[in-house]
């Protein structure tokens, strides 16, 4: 459904130097910086797939959407959508695919979301009955029934991404590119969206390219991720892999028990300095101590802590994937 190749964006900035005298010099003699935003990228994307976008702030995972929705031109590389290239910005294109970016509006501010809805009807060119026959199933699906009549302007931040993504389905698009849909959602508003993303993607097969920064977001609706970091791709593959690649790591977390000396069966205190011999041990503030192994030493860990004294509580987790992707970023600096 989506074939990139060797997709490079770069972009050139004024650089200009301070004071007047800056102003006057870059009159007659500019200095630009060159920026590769996206840089030699490639990718194939099967229909039908939910696949997360990541990477850090300014790693090009935005410039790389806006590329695939034609809004920008590419400076070299090749991309194909549905069979469309997307630089020729058809209008048979822009009628199977979608963007929503999570931090600007396609809805009008002023106006009720169904005038909304109603105007890209007519942009679509969409019949009646599959324009009521979509907007039924959506407006239920994301429980906004009593919300169509309400200004945009005053629904809540979750209620107005609801819309959003009603307005970016309304015409059945193949493709969906989504560019953080839930940045400043609460809790409750978040799991709705990313439960109707799951829901919409399994019942139609739409392709889903998702960027997001919260990974609950890429751990429950992405099997396959794909990692940028200064417009270089690093990964590509399943997030099952990613996981395992730190994550053959577990953190190990216990606390010093409240038991008297006596009580226990060593018949002393758990050591204050105690540090394992598999891996790196840290102690916090209130006396718990986090023990990073690799996980086939979990076991041989928990022993070690159990035999060093008295234990309240233990917990064996996996590292979060927070601190797997954030180890990935470093590595490639």
């Amino acid at each position: 459904m989506i074939e990139v190749r060797h997709l490079t964006r770069i972009f050139r900035t004024y650089k200009k130097k301070p004071g007047f005298w800056g102003g006057v010099t870059g009159l007659f003699h500019r200095e630009f910086e060159e920026t590769a935003a996206a840089k030699d990228i490639s990718f194939d994307i099967a229909e039908g797939e939910f696949v997360g976008f990541l990477g850090p702030n300014g790693a090009g995972k935005t410039t790389t959407l806006k590329m695939l929705s034609g809004l920008i031109y590419p400076t070299s590389g090749t991309a194909r959508v549905a069979g469309f290239d997307p630089t020729k910005r058809e209008n048979a294109y822009r009628r199977i695919f979608a963007l929503v970016l999570g931090q600007k509006n396609q809805l009008w501010w002023d106006l009720p979301a169904i005038e909304s809805f109603n105007l890209l009807r007519a942009i679509y060119g969409l019949p009646a009955d599959q324009f009521k026959a979509s907007l039924d199933e959506l407006v239920k699906l994301l429980d906004v029934e009593k919300k169509l009549n309400v200004m945009v302007r005053e629904l809540s931040l979750g209620e107005r991404m609801k819309m959003e993504l009603i307005a970016a389905l309304i015409h059945r698009p193949r493709v969906l590119f989504l560019d953080e849909p839930t940045i400043g959602l609460d809790v409750v508003s978040q799991r709705a969206v990313r439960q109707f993303l799951r829901d919409y993607n399994r019942r139609y097969k739409v392709t889903i390219l998702l960027t997001s920064h919260y990974m609950a977001d890429i751990k429950e609706l992405c099997e396959r991720v794909i990692v940028i970091h200064k417009g270089v791709k690093i990964y590509d593959g399943a997030l099952a892999q990613l996981e395992n690649a730190g994550g053959a790591r577990k953190k190990i977390i216990t606390f010093e028990p409240a038991l008297a000396a006596a009580d226990s069966p060593q018949g002393n205190a758990f050591p204050e300095t105690w540090k394992s011999g598999f891996g790196t041990t840290t102690r916090a503030d209130d006396g718990k101590f986090t023990v990073c192994v690799p996980g086939e030493n979990v076991v041989s860990v928990s022993q070690e802590i159990l035999s060093a004294g008295p234990v309240a509580d233990i917990t064996i987790e996996d590292v979060p994937l927070e601190d797997v992707i954030a180890e990935l970023f470093t590595s490639q600096k």
